[in-house]
C-alpha cells in the first residue's frame, strides 16, 4: 500500500492506494512544517483513525506540501512519519514539486501554485529549480488566498468595502476591529485565518469588487512570478496548480492574455494526478 499527501496550510489531501486501487480518500488538518513541529504532527496522525488502522500497511509515502522546502524542515515531518509509519519509506518534497508531477510530470514548463498560499519556479523535466520567490505569507503570497484575504479585512475594517458587500461580509461573519486584529497579531497561524475567507470570495464571484481584487492579485502574480520565469526560460507551457488557480481560472486567462502567456493547463487538487503517477510505479 502507498500513501500520498498533498498539503497546503489549511487542509492536507490524502489517498491511500493499493494495486491502484484507492482504499481511502480523506482530509486532515494541514501539515506545514513552518507551522507545525514534530510533536504537533505526530499528535495529528496519532488521532487520525484511517491512518492509525492502516500505518502498519503503508510501505511507502509521498508527502508533498507547503513550507516543506528545505532539508531541515523536510525533515521534521519525515520524523514525525517515520516514528508513525514504521514499515514506511518516506518521500518528503516541496508542493512545487508535486505540481509539475500532477501538470508536465517530465516534461520542461514553468509551474505555479495559487492556492493558501502562491508560488513559481522552472521545472526542468526532473527537478524544481530554487528561485527567491515563495517569501511566504507576510512579504509574499500575492494573488493567493491569504493575500486575498488580508486585502478584504482590510478594505472591510477601513470601510472600502462596497455597502452591500460590507453588510453581507459582516452578516456572515459579525468580526469586529478588536475580534480581526487579535487573529492576526497575537493568535497562532494567522495565515489560515486569512485564507479562510477565500471560500467567501468564490461564493461571491458576481461582485465586482471580487473580480477587481482577484485580477489585482493575479496581475502583481505575473509581475512578481511568471514574468521573470518567462524571460529566463521563454517559450516554455505554463502550469497552475491550486484551489484559487481553479476556482478563478477564467480570469486567471485574462489576466495571462493580457500579458500575451498562455495558460496550458489549471490542476485544482494535483493529488488525483500523483497518486496516478506513482500507482504506475509500484
Amino acid at each position: 500500500m502507498i500513501a500520498v499527501v498533498y498539503s497546503g496550510s489549511r487542509f492536507a489531501d490524502w489517498k491511500l492506494s493499493d494495486k491502484g486501487e484507492i482504499i481511502a480518500n480523506f482530509k486532515t488538518p494541514g501539515i506545514n512544517p513552518f507551522f507545525n513541529d514534530e510533536k504537533s504532527i505526530t499528535h495529528l496522525l496519532n488521532k487520525t483513525n484511517e491512518l492509525i488502522y492502516h500505518a502498519e500497511e503503508i510501505k511507502r509515502i509521498y508527502f508533498y506540501g507547503a513550507g516543506a522546502f528545505s532539508k531541515s524542515r523536510q525533515q521534521t515531518i519525515e520524523n514525525a512519519f517515520i516514528k508513525f509509519f514504521r514499515y514506511s519509506k518516506v518521500s518528503v518534497e516541496h508542493d512545487l514539486a508535486a505540481a509539475a508531477i500532477a501538470t508536465c510530470q517530465d516534461k520542461p514548463a514553468i509551474v505555479g501554485i495559487l492556492g493558501s498560499g502562491s508560488n513559481s519556479a522552472y521545472f526542468n523535466g526532473k527537478k524544481i529549480k530554487e528561485n527567491n520567490f515563495g517569501l511566504g505569507h507576510v512579504l509574499g503570497d500575492e494573488g493567493s488566498a491569504n493575500w486575498m484575504g488580508k486585502v478584504l479585512l482590510r478594505d472591510y475594517l477601513t470601510g472600502d468595502l462596497p455597502n452591500k458587500f460590507q453588510q453581507s461580509f459582516h452578516y456572515k461573519y459579525s468580526l469586529d476591529r478588536k475580534q480581526i486584529l487579535d487573529k492576526v497579531y497575537k493568535q497562532a497561524y494567522p495565515a489560515l485565518f486569512l485564507s479562510s475567507f477565500a471560500d467567501y470570495l468564490l461564493e461571491h464571484k458576481t461582485e465586482q469588487y471580487v473580480k477587481n481584487l482577484v485580477t489585482c492579485g493575479f496581475e502583481k502574480y505575473f509581475e512578481i512570478y511568471i514574468i521573470p520565469l518567462f524571460k529566463q526560460h521563454p517559450g516554455l507551457p505554463l502550469h497552475f496548480a491550486g484551489t484559487i488557480a481553479a476556482g478563478f481560472e477564467d480570469w486567471l486567462i485574462e489576466v495571462s492574455d493580457k500579458y500575451e502567456i498562455k495558460v496550458t493547463s489549471v490542476v485544482k487538487e494535483p493529488i488525483y494526478n500523483i497518486l496516478s503517477y506513482y500507482a504506475n510505479k509500484n
